[in-house]
């Protein structure tokens, strides 16, 4: 496993793949499934740190090597998981960073039939998960929705997140990267947007603004409501929030799926990033860049996934260009 990290980040290091100005994606040759990593020496790009260290170590390993601050209330956004059998991060991967950082472990309801669908029902997932043995739990959408605007957006001028948001300070988004049934994958903008979006704001995003009953909508629409329901909540924290995907049971299903594909490519690692868009380019091009990453990949490109990378850079909210810099180096 370290010979084929050290086999692809050689590759990263003198390849280069930058998306054009007009967004267009670059993102893969889908003739060979294989891509150039982004990477470039340009001090100005925004740095994504990685390690192949799956472990509670690791995780906590990553997250130092962004040197971040955080004060005030601390919130860490994670998804739950479906039950009976979803791949929902595991309180032995990430109990010993939660505990660290004194936080509250925060998430929503869904707008959908599921498990998640009002907050009884949902907490008790938490427990059942053991999320409440390692902090406090709040389902932020508990008491109802808070409206946040949404700047330079093409589909929403607002964006409906939990009510409890407005009582955290700093965000810690901890996501499980994964594939998607609708958007392709999943990694921090999607945790960013739909997971801190309210039941009803999540079905706001899904029909594009015109629906917070609906979660049915344009494909196109729904991803560049994604990045910018996204961008809405990192507005709102002036900054405050960092980003951790963790790239382990790479499914071409989302922990929303209780029953998901099982995973046919391997573990690749943890990153971490400031800027959620770096973070996710960066998640997927290791995946097109793997040699078992197939699945994962038509999963992606069925969807159009990348178009909510292109969208997120259009508005402003990161950049897909990165430094990839592997702490175990």
């Amino acid at each position: 496993m370290k010979k084929q990290i050290t086999q692809l980040l050689t590759v990263v290091m003198i390849s280069t793949l930058f998306a054009s100005c007009e967004g267009s994606s670059n993102t893969a040759n889908t003739t060979d499934n294989q891509t150039s990593i982004k990477i470039t020496s340009d001090d100005s790009v925004p740095i994504v740190y990685m390690t192949e260290a799956i472990s509670s170590n690791g995780l906590i390993a990553i997250y130092e090597s962004l040197e971040a601050s955080p004060t005030g209330k601390i919130a860490v956004k994670i998804t739950t998981g479906e039950p009976p059998d979803s791949n929902y991060l595991r309180v032995d991967l990430i109990g010993d960073l939660i505990k660290s950082l004194n936080c509250t472990i925060v998430e929503c309801n869904t707008a959908y039939g599921s498990s998640r669908i009002n907050t009884e029902m949902h907490m008790q997932i938490a427990k059942d998960h053991g999320y409440t043995e390692i902090a406090e739990v709040d389902i932020m959408d508990k008491d109802g929705s808070l409206s946040i605007p949404v700047t330079d957006g093409k589909n929403l001028t607002e964006n409906f997140v939990g009510k409890n948001f407005e009582n955290y300070d700093y965000f810690v988004v901890l996501s499980h990267f994964k594939g998607h049934q609708m958007a392709g994958f999943g990694g921090a903008i999607k945790n960013t947007s739909i997971g801190i979006a309210s039941s009803e704001g999540k079905s706001w995003i899904h029909s594009a603004g015109n629906s917070k009953r609906s979660i049915s909508g344009k494909q196109d629409p729904f991803l560049e409501s994604m990045a910018e329901a996204a961008k809405s909540v990192v507005d709102s924290l002036n900054g405050n929030i960092l980003f951790i995907n963790v790239m382990n049971r790479l499914s071409i299903d989302c922990d929303c799926n209780g029953r998901p594909a099982e995973p046919d490519m391997h573990d690749i690692g943890i990153l971490a990033s400031f800027d959620s868009v770096a973070l996710d380019q960066a998640c997927v091009d290791l995946v097109y860049a793997a040699d078992d990453g197939n699945s994962l990949v038509k999963r992606i490109e069925s969807r159009n996934g990348i178009h909510t990378l292109e969208h997120a850079e259009e508005i402003g909210l990161g950049s897909r260009k990165y430094e990839l810099v592997n702490i175990n180096d």
